[in-house]
């Protein structure tokens, strides 16, 4: 009997806690009120639930429930922020600020509005994957009107000093949008008290729902107005029409909840077992690099160069037996080098030979034990067969050629 497939793609999207779907069953079936339905019990019962998730998501953030603007995921969120402040605050300037190494939600919302007239900044940032906060503060201008920060990059987990940079576009009287989708649930994360005035993420990668998102937008200090992409019915405070997923909804406070009291716990054992897994790569093969800033990330995630060989095809090799990651999942179709190591100054010998493992709340460690053992069988395999690595090993420079 083949033993069972091992799990390492939490960064894609986590399996849903067995609480969380026990809190959501009742909304399919015993109660399916719609919330904005107040003439009978079923609706008041839908809309209570709504208020109550909405509560639990707010205290994992300390923020207030009224700033919370329910989405269909961390996409829309995305979208909602940024064009929203975009149509809202453009007469002030066009001017907006972001990383390289952003999720291509980000990147690609920023390019649709270069189209219509914005003008956006994409800086880079240090081999470490990190932010020279130096940098932002100088390029920032009386026309800009927005930063945009992942506050944990989904590829390398690394964290950004959000502190930082929300002192800085404090002082500068700009507003601070973050996509902390990898970020909430892992570690801790209050907008309020680092300066981020708008925020996305996702029920899906804290083992909620797929398909539920949020948006925390600022009402207090400042209070932030974002134009609605979407008409139709003035739910969540005209910001985001449409009927709201009840049942997600349940979920995703469910899931937020479980978060406040059990995160600290699952960073300190995920840690434990990413470094023991990290240990086995760079003690069992030769010419392995971590990617990004080692100290500072998301302690779960891995990123792994495993040089002169690719990424893809080691995956392929073990594909049944084992799911990770060559970068983010919504560029996982295209062979592609990672825009994010690119960035961070990494070459093709090591880019093209990166993967990406996050272990999860469900992750045993003898599922780490096992994996580790079967990625380096498959790079010590795929090595022998490659006249790069053999050149290499004959004391070749094979960068040069």
């Amino acid at each position: 009997m083949n033993p069972p497939f091992i799990y390492l793609d939490n960064n894609a999207t986590t399996p849903v806690d067995p609480r969380v779907l026990e809190a959501m069953l009742p909304y399919f079936t015993a109660i399916p009120g719609n919330a904005a339905s107040r003439n009978h019990p079923y609706g008041w019962k839908a809309k209570e639930a709504v208020d109550v998730a909405r509560q639990q998501i707010a205290d994992l953030l300390s923020i207030e429930g009224k700033e919370l603007v329910f989405t269909s995921g961390a996409t829309e969120a995305i979208n909602l922020a940024i064009k929203g402040i975009y149509e809202s605050y453009s007469r002030k300037g066009k001017h907006i600020i972001t990383l390289q190494t952003e999720h291509k939600a980000v990147l690609d919302t920023c390019k649709r509005l270069e189209k219509i007239g914005a003008e956006v900044t994409y800086l880079p940032v240090q081999e470490d994957g990190l932010l020279d906060v130096e940098l932002l503060k100088a390029r920032i201008r009386p026309d800009t009107i927005l930063v945009s920060v992942l506050w944990a990059n989904n590829e390398t987990g690394v964290i950004q000093p959000m502190k930082d940079i929300g002192h800085i576009c404090q002082e500068k009287g700009v507003f601070l949008m973050s996509d902390a989708t990898q970020a909430v649930g892992k570690i801790p994360v209050s907008p309020k008290e680092v300066g981020v005035h708008l925020m996305a993420f996702s029920a899906h990668k804290m083992y909620g729902p797929k398909g539920m998102g949020a948006l925390y937008v600022s009402q207090r200090q400042p209070k932030i107005k974002i134009a609605a992409q979407i008409d139709g019915g003035g739910h969540e405070n005209g910001m985001r029409s449409g009927t709201l997923n009840v049942p997600s909804i349940v979920g995703f406070g469910k899931a937020a909840m479980i978060a406040k009291t059990e995160m600290q716990r699952d960073a300190e054992r995920l840690q434990d077992l990413r470094d023991q897994f990290e240990a086995k790569m760079l003690n069992g093969l030769e010419e392995v690099k971590i990617n990004g800033e080692p100290n500072i990330r998301l302690p779960h995630v891995s990123n792994l160069s495993f040089r002169f060989i690719k990424g893809e095809t080691l995956m392929a090799r073990f594909s049944e037996k084992l799911g990770v990651s060559s970068g983010a999942a919504c560029t996982s179709a295209t062979l592609e080098p990672s825009h994010v190591l690119q960035a961070m100054g990494l070459n093709d010998y090591w880019t093209y030979g990166a993967l990406r493992f996050s272990l999860g709340r469900f992750t045993k460690v003898e599922e780490v034990e096992r994996a580790s053992k079967i990625v380096i069988e498959g790079v010590q395999h795929l090595r022998k067969l490659s006249p790069i690595w053999e050149l290499f090993k004959d004391g070749v420079a094979v960068d040069d050629l």
